[in-house]
């Protein structure tokens, strides 16, 4: 009888590990620190985020100018000139914050060109993980530095090197 049901345990057990699911978890900004492409649009979107942040500095310069030359001419002038004056400073203003929300906010020039850029970076490196993934029977890859809050991952669950092998690349040698 101990036999018989030492026998069913075993078979439970067995069967019960071969439902288990098989976790693993990536690095993307492991990953991505080594593909040239990522590294050069990296440096491309930091130029054009300078160039941007000059002409938009440039336009509060010039508001700023205005101001002070208001400042100091408003004693002599006489209400209607102040009102014109006063309404110039505020629609060069409007026009400088308008133009940095067209450079720099959510639908501004700078964040399509982000998308542009990155996006096929992030499609290749998310049908590498789908390849690794299928080529190790793994249910589910987590990202280590996503929104899922990760508290401990067991090294030998990292399949990050997996990922950059299967770009083409070596693991280690990252892009400059």
């Amino acid at each position: 009888m101990k036999k018989i049901i030492l026998t069913i345990a075993i078979a439970l057990i067995s069967v019960s590990a071969s439902w288990a699911q098989r976790f693993a978890y990536v690095d993307s900004d492991y990953i991505l620190k080594h593909i040239p492409e990522y590294a050069s649009s990296q440096k491309q979107l930091a130029a054009l985020s300078d160039q941007f942040q000059k002409q938009v500095d440039s336009r509060f310069q010039e508001i700023d100018r205005l101001y002070k030359a208001y400042q100091a001419d408003q004693v002599l002038m006489t209400p209607e000139m102040k009102k014109r004056r006063e309404a110039e400073i505020v629609d060069k203003e409007k026009a400088a914050k308008d133009f940095q929300r067209s450079k720099f906010g959510p639908d501004g020039e700078l964040s399509q060109r982000s998308s542009s850029l990155i996006k096929p970076i992030q499609e290749r490196v998310s049908k590498a993980v789908q390849a690794v993934a299928e080529g190790e029977n793994l249910d589910m890859i987590f990202d280590k530095n996503s929104e899922v809050m990760m508290l401990y991952a067991n090294p030998r669950y990292n399949k990050s090197d997996a990922v950059v092998t299967r770009l083409g690349l070596k693991p280690g040698a990252f892009a400059r």
